[in-house]
């Protein structure tokens, strides 16, 4: 870090230059990250994906749907609104609702329009419609490439609004910590550097990789607050050594104190991001990607373009001063003592604290965001809720069953499997009805359809219908279950039938095989990502703090303060409190809060042992190190864990459900990590345990005696 520290330092001017050319750069192609960005992330490769493309191929059944909602519309009106869609190369079908009764209800219709799976890009077909249809009342649109085009139109307000609300008061708390309006807006400079260029990046990389919308609010939530986090505690190391330092050696003293921290900090966030890979659902590997560049991107700026700049701007860095900062180690010197004096009633009462909110999460209830992440103030989503007002269009939740049978199915022994398959769907009490060849002939059993097919009469209409639905080996039926797709019983059915025995090979499709693959996959990998973050974890605090008590007690505690967090968050949406509509948490919540946050609140673990350990290896005794460190870091680290509070708690203030809850569920997390763990439960433990903190097999004491 010496040479590093000293090669910033002599090539200040040359970093600064790079850094704000590539700036320049990355921020024009930031612009257009939106437009790459398609769906929510929820993609499994597997059943649910192969039947629906294997189904569009084959059988030339829609890959995707539009509604084309009519209220109070003529026949005349309908029929000139859907002609003038025809003329959009990309739809396969369209369905008008004249003439077909389950269309229609009272002084409401609806369309339907079909695409296959060769489309890609649903946004500028879904402007193309909305710019046909015109601003006519009474005709809107919905379905799930317009819902997720909306989810991307409200990410990006939601963006525009959480930065308008915590931009702010991050600078109020970055003036309160540092008085001087030069040195409060460097970080949120730094920060807003390291985001826009983090999204030029993923630009760059949005033809290759698929990107979710939620990259557009997460990656700018965590890359904000850790910038400014890091460029905050170099900040603060700078000017104490500037009291008494050159400004180069001031520079040069803090990359190499506090840019050790950052980044072992920074490698804690990334294991976190990283054991996220793990869970092959293409959310998670989207934010792994994007959190992975905006860490790294972060440490590269606090250590370069940060320190550069410090030392371009000299003293003048506390130029424009606001507030006449006040010496609080006084006080942090009063609470240190308090800390030490009672470590066994304070870890007492702190633990208690924490298991009492941990109660209401015997009642978590997750579930895979749809049509609900939508805010209700969006056309598409008022269209959908309509739609299932008026016909119930989510009530029955279709599964579609697709076999494959290498001896033929245009056989008396093929079309016999068929019947005894669709028997078994029908037997299933959560089956209400089912669609095959023999239903939609209504022919009721094999050996009718045998004696029907000798009619010479009958053979031609039979076999059209049977072409419908068996194409080669392959051949689909259609099962409607008696419940939501989102429901745990829809669930169970999928998983059952995967398990029996039809004699042919089949899979499963829809809303209810989606969920149970993306519910199973993250249930299967997710023990595993905690395990990569918890050993790692472990490893990295050990090698940095050499000591195997240290990285257990924060492993512990970081699992306590993660638990209290997840109660919060059923009370706070679950139970609805605080003025909001009681709802389900997110399923992608828990785990993304986990993987962040163990390694966010990492951050203050190791400014504050780091601070801690400097002066145990200065010769200082256990108790008195704990003490300097707690009163030289607790200033900064409540200054950081505030920013890190607004910058992600203004998202609680945004309409996009799951962003809300993600935002909010790290807010809190980082409220309880920077109040009841680390200024409290950390330097009682580190009393209580007195030498043996330090504690670490075959390592030989180098401390002055």
């Amino acid at each position: 870090m010496k040479q590093f520290a000293a090669f910033v330092t002599k090539f200040a001017k040359p970093i600064v230059i790079i850094w704000c050319t590539l700036l320049v750069i990355l921020a024009y192609l930031a612009l257009q990250l939106p437009a790459k960005l398609q769906g929510d992330g929820f993609f499994y490769d597997g059943d649910h994906s192969y039947v629906t493309d294997e189904l569009s191929e084959t059988f030339n059944l829609p890959a995707k749907t539009i509604f084309v909602l009519f209220e109070d519309k003529t026949e005349e009106e309908i029929n000139s609104a859907l002609e003038s869609l025809e003329t959009i190369e990309e739809i396969q079908t369209i369905t008008s609702p004249i003439g077909v009764e389950e269309l229609n209800n009272n002084d409401f219709a609806y369309g339907l329009l079909e695409f296959d799976n060769t489309v890609v890009d649903y946004f500028p077909i879904i402007d193309e419609l909305r710019e046909k249809l015109g601003e006519n009342n009474g005709i809107s649109i919905t379905g799930e490439p317009v819902i997720s085009k909306d989810i991307n139109l409200a990410s990006q307000n939601d963006l525009i609004k959480a930065e308008t609300i915590g931009l702010p008061i991050a600078l109020i708390v970055l003036l309160l910590a540092f008085g001087t309006i030069v040195a409060s807006l460097l970080p949120i400079f730094v920060g807003g550097a390291t985001v826009v260029m983090t999204l030029g990046i993923l630009t760059l990389l949005g033809d290759s990789v698929n990107l979710s919308i939620f990259v557009l609010n997460i990656v700018p939530m965590l890359g904000l607050a850790l910038s400014i986090d890091f460029a905050l505690l170099l900040i603060n190391r700078y000017r104490e050594e500037r009291n008494t330092q050159s400004i180069e050696q001031s520079v040069q003293i803090a990359i190499q104190t506090a840019g050790r921290s950052i980044i072992f900090s920074a490698l804690c966030v990334m294991i976190g991001l990283g054991a996220m890979v793990v869970i092959d659902v293409e959310i998670f590997m989207n934010i792994a990607l994007g959190g992975t560049i905006v860490v790294l991107l972060a440490v590269l700026t606090g250590l370069t373009l940060l320190p550069a700049t410090l030392i371009l701007l000299g003293d003048r860095l506390n130029k424009g001063r606001i507030l006449r900062i006040k010496p609080t180690a006084s006080r942090w010197q009063k609470f240190a003592a308090f800390v030490m004096k009672r470590p066994i009633t304070i870890i007492f009462v702190a633990v208690i604290l924490l298991i009492i909110a941990m109660v209401p999460i015997k009642d978590i209830e997750l579930t895979i965001p749809s049509t609900e992440s939508l805010p209700t103030s969006y056309e598409s989503r008022q269209t959908f809720d309509k739609l299932d007002e008026e016909f119930g269009i989510a009530e029955n939740t279709p599964v579609f069953l697709l076999a494959e049978n290498y001896d033929d199915w245009d056989t008396k022994e093929g079309r016999e499997k068929i019947f005894d398959i669709q028997q078994q769907l029908l037997d299933d009490p959560m089956v209400d009805r089912v669609t095959s060849m023999f239903t939609v002939a209504n022919i009721e059993s094999a050996e009718m359809w045998e004696m029907a097919n000798s009619n010479p009469q009958a053979p031609g209409v039979l076999d059209e219908v049977a072409d419908n639905f068996i194409k080669e080996d392959k051949m689909y039926m259609v099962a409607y279950l008696n419940t939501t797709g989102a429901t745990s019983e829809a669930q169970d059915f999928v998983r059952d039938w995967m398990d029996k025995d039809l004699g042919v090979d089949f899979a499963l499709s829809g809303q209810a095989k989606f969920n149970q693959e993306i519910f199973d996959e993250i249930a299967s990998k997710v023990l595993i990502a905690i395990a990569i973050i918890i050993v790692s974890t472990f490893f990295i605090l050990m090698v940095a703090f050499r000591s195997i008590l240290i990285p257990l007690k924060a492993i512990i505690m970081n699992i306590l303060g993660l638990g209290a967090t997840f109660g919060i968050l059923v009370y706070i949406f679950q139970y609805g409190h605080f003025g909001l509509e009681a709802t389900t948490l997110v399923l992608i919540v828990p785990v993304l809060i986990f993987c962040l946050v163990f390694g966010l609140s990492m951050d203050y673990e190791v400014f504050l042992i780091s601070r801690i350990q400097e002066e145990y290896l200065k010769g200082a005794t256990n108790t008195k190190a704990t003490i300097d460190g707690l009163v030289s870091t607790s200033k900064i680290i409540t200054s950081a864990a505030l920013i890190m509070i607004v910058i992600t708690g203004a998202f609680a203030f945004t309409d996009v459900m799951p962003v809300k809850q993600i935002g909010v569920g790290i807010a809190i997390a980082i409220a309880i990590d920077a109040t009841i763990i680390r200024l409290m439960l950390v330097p009682s433990f580190m009393k209580l345990f007195g030498d043996w903190n330090w504690w670490l097999p075959f390592r030989k004491d180098t401390r002055p005696k």
